[in-house]
This record gives C-alpha cells, structure tokens and sequence, in this order.
C-alpha cells in the first residue's frame, strides 16, 4: 500500500520524484475550471475577429491587418498556451523535457508576438495622427504585411536566442524528476523584451495623446468660414481619432496585464507557479488575450455587425464578403 509520503510525490516510484504542492483539491479544481473556461473564451472571440478581418472586404485595411495578426497570436494563447498552463499549476509535468522545451518556446514566440504587435499598432496610430496627410502612401497594405511577417521572425529568432541551450540538452535545468523549468537570461528577456517595446509604446502614445489634444480643441474652435475640402479632413481626423482611443484602450489593457510580471523580474523576484499571487501574475498575462475582443465589441461597431452576421449563418451567403460593415 502506498504511504503518504510516497503520495506525494509526482513518480512515487522514484526516489528523485518532485513532491506535489499541498493545495487542496477544491482550490486546483477551481482555477482549472476557471482557466479552461477562459481559454475557451479567447478562442472563440478571438476567432470571430479572425475571421471578420479575413472574410469581409471592407476590413481589409492596414490598421486592421495589425489587429488580425494581433488576434492570431491573442488565438494561440487559448487555443495552446493556457490549456497546458493548467499542467503547470502543479510540479508534476508527465509529457517529457522535450515537450516542456517546445512548450516554452512556442509560448515565447506567441507573447513576444502579441508585444511586438502592439508596437506596431502604435506606429500606425502615430502616422495616421501626426502625419496624417502622408499616412495613405507610408502605410500600405503592402508593407504592413511585410511587418508582420517580420514581427513574427524576430520572434522566432528571440525564442531560438534565448532557449538554444534548454532546446540543446532538454531538462538540463530540473532539480527533480517531472520538473518542467527552462532558464532564459531575466535582464536579455527584460530589455529586448519589455522595457524597449513598452517604450517605444509609451512614447509614441503620449506624442498621439497630445497632437489628439491638440486637434480636438480646434475641432471644437469656433470657425466661421470652412471650406468643403477642409470639413473632409475634419471627418477624417474625427474617425482616427476614435481609431486611436480604441487601440489606446488596447494600449492601457496591455500595459496593465504585462506590468505586473515583468515588475517582479525587474525586482530580481523569480516567478514559481506553485505560489497562487505568481500563478494569478503568469495568468493575468494570458488574460489579455481575452480582453482584447471584448474591447473592440464594446468600441467598434464593425465588429458587432459581423459577429451578428457570422452567428445568423448569414456568412455563408455567396456574396456576403462584400457586405456593407463600416
């Protein structure tokens, strides 16, 4: 009969096994009730963003071809990297060293993505807002899908960076058998992965923040005699306007899911996931990807016209990819 002390061990057979956390049952049941429920959540709404921006013509912009990539890497973190961070919450990982390689990896391309894009979304606002005379022949459709395809190299050229030694010798960093632990360099992850984008996200921000100041107040400035031509311009800054406090909202979120995490690495603090405040800061990071969809369902009528449409079945209309959505 198995004694407690073999019970709790993750291979009670081996004598090197790690121990289980003493968690109670109820309390890991819960989280992963909650966690699968969520990562349900981002796959669906994720996808219907997926496929709005891909089906319907109208949304086939360069702003919104910077939100599918963003969509696509926010789809693989509920799809892929929340289900198997449940297998995390406890220490016993059963799938080998080099599934926990792969796993960090992937998982390091899809967050760093999800960064990488936010920055890019900042530069297009920041054209489309100070320069916005030359933002049609700056950002084209063309280059934007240059950018993402290189968004996601960079990432993969971070990831094979950072995890060549795990990816050489799998397991090499377990302290026991079953441990799923990879090392990445904290101060390289922190620079090239936080602090420069996050500035550059912060910065490019605050400079949209104040032209939009400052166009708003001449908006609302008393003008007698306008041209035809001028009120155009007007419009539009008007729409880019709104476009930019969306994906500021988008920003703020971001910023506030992300922060937490990389503060404890700039405090030297190392993240284990059997402490339940580091498990919440490890998932308030895959959290984001759910509150992305729901932001552009509560700001963007686009995206609530072809949400009806997809779930009326109303998509499967031969021509409804040129239905009227903006």
């Amino acid at each position: 009969m198995m004694t407690l002390e073999e019970a709790e061990h993750c291979f009670p057979q081996i004598n090197t096994s790690c121990r289980k956390h003493s968690r109670p049952q109820s309390e890991s049941m819960i989280i992963s009730i909650l966690m699968s429920f969520i990562s349900l959540i981002t796959v669906v709404l994720n996808l219907l963003v997926i496929v709005s921006i891909s089906h319907f013509r109208q949304l086939h912009t360069p702003t919104n071809l910077l939100l599918l990539s963003l969509a696509v890497s926010d789809f693989l973190v509920g799809l892929f990297v929340m289900p198997f961070q449940i297998l995390l919450i406890e220490p016993c990982w059963f799938l080998g060293a080099l599934v926990c390689v792969l796993f960090y990896f992937l998982t390091f391309i899809i967050v760093t993505a999800s960064i990488v894009n936010m920055v890019l979304i900042s530069v297009d606002r920041y054209v489309a807002i100070c320069d916005p005379l030359r933002y049609s022949t700056r950002i084209t459709q063309k280059r934007v899908k240059i950018c993402v395809l290189l968004c996601w190299i960079y990432c993969v050229f971070l990831s094979f960076l950072f995890l060549s030694d795990n990816l050489k010798k799998p397991g090499r960093y377990n302290s026991c058998y079953g441990q799923c632990v990879i090392n990445i360099s904290g101060v390289a992850d922190l620079i090239l992965g936080f602090i420069i984008p996050v500035s550059t996200i912060v910065i490019l921000y605050l400079r949209v923040f104040v032209v939009a100041v400052s166009q708003a107040r001449a908006m609302r400035s008393h003008i007698t005699a306008v041209k035809l031509q001028s009120s155009v311009t007007v419009t539009v800054k008007k729409s880019e306007l709104k476009a930019a406090r969306t994906l500021g909202v988008v920003v703020a979120v971001f910023l506030m899911c992300y922060c937490p995490y990389y503060g404890f690495s700039l405090s030297g603090s190392d993240i284990v996931l059997g402490s339940s405040t580091d498990l919440f800061i490890v998932f308030l990071v895959f959290f984001n990807s759910s509150l992305n969809p729901v932001i552009y369902a509560l700001f963007y009528p686009w995206f609530r016209k072809s949400v009806k449409i997809i779930l009326t079945l109303e998509i499967l209309r031969h021509s409804s990819h040129q239905a009227h959505i903006l």
